[in-house]
């Protein structure tokens, strides 16, 4: 199988672990209840004051021609939007996962205890306020890169053909790239991995984080199904960073002793 194909497949399997784990699954739906509250409210903003905010950004085309105007701010507006999303997509999982920090690092933990031979996990062994600075730092980071690329590709998209064809393609993979960072840092950070480690560890498989992140990325962008992906997303990542950092699972003794163990211990 392809790296792309194991990335959905570790997606799928969070989805399907959670399943098995029906109470922890409602509370992990509360806290991307309220971050998506706040985000509906951003987006009905910016859509009820894009014509404005519009037309301050292009006086120099006040002079046109009334067909001309209106096709350009037009277009103006769905890029607008179009970034909005975007940004969205990504800042979502970060602003979910802090408001649900406690409940996210419990969850990673009983993945890794489900899928650890000897039923262990990794402990960061941090005061819970040391690890939301950690995790509100890194989103930044994660944040001022996504807003770079963001730019970019917002620019790109007035070249004709390549706006249209390619730079929506490299939005999702851009997106679904940084957005398996934002959910595999829950593990990662739990065993003490800095930031720039994790990007160089997740570049090292970039099929992979794509085959995982891209897919969640493109539902993501339904309305409310992120709410509803957001822990199986969670333990999907675990399992898949337990993959990256080449850990042994409870797959690899199945496959050894010719047993099969359950999903979860």
């Amino acid at each position: 199988m392809s790296d792309l194909g194991v990335g959905f497949k570790y997606l799928a399997k969070g989805q399907r672990w959670m399943t098995q784990h029906g109470r922890s699954y409602g509370l992990g739906l509360l806290p991307g209840l309220v971050t998506l509250v706040l985000y509906l409210a951003a987006l009905a903003g910016l859509v009820a004051w894009s014509d404005d905010f519009v037309a301050w950004a292009t006086p120099f085309a006040d002079q046109w021609g009334e067909t001309w105007l209106r096709l350009f701010r037009e277009l103006l507006r769905a890029l607008l939007f179009a970034l909005a999303l975007f940004l969205a997509v990504v800042t979502f999982t970060a602003v979910t996962l802090l408001v649900g920090q406690p409940f996210y690092d419990a969850l990673s933990e009983r993945v890794d205890r489900s899928r650890s031979p000897d039923g262990t996990a990794p402990e960061s062994g941090l005061p819970l306020m040391r690890e939301l600075w950690i995790s509100a730092r890194d989103s930044v980071r994660v944040l001022l890169r996504v807003l770079l690329y963001g730019i970019i590709l917002f620019a790109c998209g007035f070249i004709p053909v390549v706006g249209q064809t390619a730079v929506p393609v490299l939005g999702f993979c851009v997106s679904g790239f940084f957005l398996a960072e934002e959910l595999t840092a829950v593990a990662l950070q739990r065993r003490g991995i800095e930031f720039k480690e994790r990007l160089a560890l997740l570049k090292g498989r970039r099929a992979m984080v794509l085959g995982f992140g891209v897919p969640l990325t493109l539902a993501y962008l339904v309305p409310f199904v992120a709410v509803f992906l957001m822990p199986g997303a969670v333990a999907g990542a675990t399992l898949m960073a337990r993959d990256l950092l080449g850990e042994p699972s409870v797959d690899d003794v199945n496959a050894v002793d010719g047993k099969d163990r359950p999903l979860s211990a």
